[in-house]
């Protein structure tokens, strides 16, 4: 068995998304999990916007944020999620934030992945948010992916 799948069922992490009023039915789960080479990122998301129209699919910036609350005002619904989460200072993309994009399945997305860009120490009451627009991994600081549209708070099993 790879040491990728040997995850180390006692330490484990999740944050459960919900969408902004603007999009009340995107609901999903992002678990974290330790393994030997890093934290395996998976996420489970509903109701996501979409179109049937070819061309224009939903691909959704995905990132951890540094705010620890997923609240904010008329303008902005999450912005006390604040930015990247970017502890090393580092210019966009190689935030420790900084994950893959969601790509959308008729409303649904799924996404599992290998990092080694934080412990689980380091993210527990961070925000994960998702973004109407995919992330361009060119501009800074954040990728012009576009308005937060759905936010959860990454808390311990």
């Amino acid at each position: 068995m790879s040491d990728i799948n040997k995850t180390s069922q006692n330490v484990r992490a999740f944050a459960v998304v919900k969408g902004s009023n603007k999009y009340p039915d995107i609901t999903g789960v992002v678990q974290f999990s330790e393994s030997l080479r890093g934290i395996i990122v998976t996420a489970r998301i509903y109701g996501l916007p979409y179109t049937d129209v070819p061309c224009s699919y939903g691909i959704y910036g995905f990132h951890i944020h540094n705010g620890e609350k997923c609240s904010g005002n008329d303008s902005d619904p999450f912005a006390d999620t604040d930015g990247h989460y970017n502890p090393h200072d580092c210019p966009h993309p190689y935030h420790a934030g900084d994950m893959p994009p969601l790509f959308g399945n008729k409303g649904y997305a799924y996404m599992s992945f290998l990092t080694d860009r934080f412990t689980l120490n380091e993210v527990i009451g961070k925000t994960v948010v998702i973004h109407q627009s995919p992330d361009d991994f060119k501009t800074q600081p954040s990728g012009n992916s576009g308005e937060k549209i759905a936010c959860g708070v990454i808390a311990l099993l």
